[in-house]
């Protein structure tokens, strides 16, 4: 009977329940979370996002993925263990935010340009926050203070960077998804093989521009639809959570935490929501009753950290691939103590 409990499956299914018993119990609380998820989705992610996903597709069918993968293949090779085709996840990754990096990097994988230990090590590194909502929502909107997104944007990305030199060690023996091949005259034959590359990848996708865009919008509003449904059910599952006292409870165990260790605790709020929603946790950052500092190093760590609605957007992207959870809950793990460790270290310079 206990190792029948203790089988995650059944963790997972008694935990399920329990959200269920509770819907029912608070069923008016229930409604009011579940819109709030919906107006995060309906407000925030789906114009910042679709766009994105909308463009990413394109640029795939063009072939203008392979031309900087072919162009980029020398530098991220040696810098990353990567091919050179992830240059453009990163840049993707980069500047519309989670979780577009691990959405082109499961389609890279069902291309067969990048292998599992490849695909693990570029969505580790490449799932961060959007600089407009570091910037618009997080800096502006949470803190009212816009001096604060040089510093936050230094510790989020950089702290980034560093998990993505870390993580070329990450399986290191595993073999590369296309063995790097010198060129007789590197500076004038690299532009005119990334070029050939784009024409060969153009000719063998064959779709034209109509079926195409058709196909970037359809396959952009099943993806929205799925990270829609993610950030209502982790609102709810918050709420309910918080209505039985866990919240609470975890909050208190925080504060005693955080006295011993001489701070603020004014902070673990903030702690407690970002571990499931980085809107949430950055916005109780935002509002904490604390030294700028700590309230932009705690900001840092929910950025970086991503929350388990990430997480599970993550994790429901690459669940038809090979790719596992477990380096990436490593590298999410690690960015927020980096990042963290970079907002004091950085405070000197850039304080706002």
């Amino acid at each position: 009977m206990l190792r029948v409990l203790a089988h995650p499956a059944s963790v997972t299914g008694l935990g399920a329940l329990l959200i269920v018993l509770l819907m029912a119990c608070f069923p008016h609380q229930t409604l009011e979370s579940s819109l709030r998820g919906l107006s995060i989705w309906w407000q925030v992610l789906f114009p910042a996002l679709f766009p994105f996903f909308v463009i990413s597709e394109l640029m795939l069918g063009f072939g203008i993925v392979h031309f900087f993968g072919k162009l980029l293949d020398p530098f991220m090779r040696p810098m990353f263990r990567l091919p050179g085709i992830g240059s453009f996840v990163v840049a993707m990754g980069y500047v519309s935010g989670y979780p577009v990096g691990a959405k082109l990097t499961a389609q890279l994988w069902e291309q067969r340009l990048v292998n599992r230990a490849e695909g693990e090590r570029l969505v580790a590194f490449t799932t961060t926050s959007d600089p407009i909502f570091l910037i618009g929502a997080v800096s502006v909107g949470f803190f009212h203070n816009a001096a604060i997104a040089p510093l936050l944007a230094a510790a989020h990305y950089g702290g980034a960077f560093v998990i993505g030199l870390l993580m070329r060690f990450h399986d290191r023996h595993a073999p590369l998804s296309e063995p790097v091949r010198p060129l007789s005259n590197p500076t004038r034959n690299r532009l005119s093989v990334a070029l050939k590359a784009m024409h060969d990848a153009r000719l063998l996708d064959g779709r034209e521009l109509g079926r195409l865009l058709q196909d970037a919008i359809q396959s952009a509003l099943r993806l929205m639809l799925v990270i829609g449904g993610l950030v209502v059910f982790f609102s709810v599952v918050i709420e309910m959570l918080n209505r039985i006292g866990i919240v609470e409870g975890l909050s208190d165990v925080l504060r005693l935490l955080f006295q011993w260790f001489g701070l603020p605790a004014g902070l673990t709020d903030a702690i407690i929501f970002g571990l499931f929603e980085v809107t949430l946790g950055a916005k109780a950052a935002g509002n904490a009753d604390a030294h700028l500092m700590h309230q932009a190093a705690i900001a840092a760590w929910v950025l970086s950290w991503g929350g388990l609605s990430v997480h599970a957007q993550v994790v429901s992207l690459i669940s038809r691939t090979d790719m596992r959870y477990a380096p990436l809950l490593f590298a999410r793990f690690a960015h927020g103590l980096i990042a963290i460790a970079l907002v004091y270290l950085l405070w000197g310079w850039l304080a706002p």
